[in-house]
């Protein structure tokens, strides 16, 4: 049986939730989900540029943990805009530390 994952800490939510290609009708796009954490560490290195143990501390999480969500996030915003597909920004294990929106 696998350990449970650790809640991770969120800022807050984002204000937008989905993205999609321009002049492509919605019914003929492929979706790809990223969890909120997902955004979140990509918030904090990408565009805050805060070092990982910076960012897995905000977050609550280990270094490797951090590396990995921040992997996976890359992995599939880099698919969704190399082959077209729409992103949808939900779900994962978080709580929020704040109520204002990205």
């Amino acid at each position: 049986m696998t350990r449970p994952p650790k809640c991770r800490a969120v800022e807050s939510m984002p204000g937008v939730t989905y993205y999609k290609p321009a002049g492509i009708p919605l019914r003929l796009i492929e979706e790809l989900v990223l969890p909120v954490e997902g955004l979140e560490a990509l918030r904090l290195k990408d565009l805050e540029g805060l070092d990982q143990a910076e960012c897995a501390a905000k977050m609550g999480i280990s270094r490797a943990t951090f590396q990995r969500v921040l992997a996976k996030a890359r992995k599939t915003v880099a698919e969704a805009l190399t082959t077209g597909k729409a992103i949808k920004i939900e779900g994962g294990v978080f709580f929020l530390t704040d109520s204002q929106s990205i």
